[in-house]
């Protein structure tokens, strides 16, 4: 944090979905980072806060000003039970607030709050591949690349690659 840009990074209220809502159908309209192509709706995002409230599972945002200039949340890597302490992690930064070091700042605590849940071993990133920022950031917590996916999403008017990042923290599963 700097005084020319201080940012708190802290638990989503339900009162930040609007500003939530904006900075995800921004990356739905113009990047890879959400493979989606359709906007969603206040009640898409408030189902997803509830879920993963009610999952145990954080809804981070960071604070610029008083705006949200940014989010992050992990949630389940896939349904099935085995799967149980693995998740993925998402982190989106409203484009206004880009180079601050924002997607750093929410990342720490996400890990931070995955290492300390003891509830999860794998955080897996699934990252278009095109996207070396979002690589680059993962790589410096230690995430290292486990596979390549090539040619598995679609959008833009071209086919995408997705990179898959892992970081594995210690949690005894007993």
């Amino acid at each position: 944090m700097t005084e020319a840009d201080p940012h708190v990074i802290r638990d989503a209220r339900h009162a930040d979905l609007p500003a939530i809502l904006a900075i995800h159908n921004a990356n739905i309209a113009t990047s890879t980072a959400i493979w989606d192509i359709d906007q969603v709706g206040i009640e898409e995002r408030e189902n997803w806060f509830r879920d993963r409230g009610a999952a145990g599972m954080p809804v981070l945002v960071a604070e610029v000003d008083g705006d949200v200039a940014g989010y992050a949340s992990y949630g389940q890597w896939r349904p099935k039970v085995g799967y149980r302490f693995s998740v993925e992690n998402s982190v989106y930064i409203d484009e206004r607030f880009h180079r601050r070091g924002l997607a750093t700042a929410l990342l720490t605590e996400l890990i931070s709050r995955a290492s300390s849940s003891g509830r999860v071993h794998a955080m897996i990133a699934a990252i278009e591949s095109s996207n070396e920022a979002s690589v680059v950031l993962h790589e410096h917590f230690g995430f290292v690349i486990v596979g390549r996916l090539p040619e598995v999403g679609y959008k833009f008017d071209r086919w995408m690659d997705l990179t898959l990042m892992q970081l594995t923290l210690p949690v005894d599963p007993r």
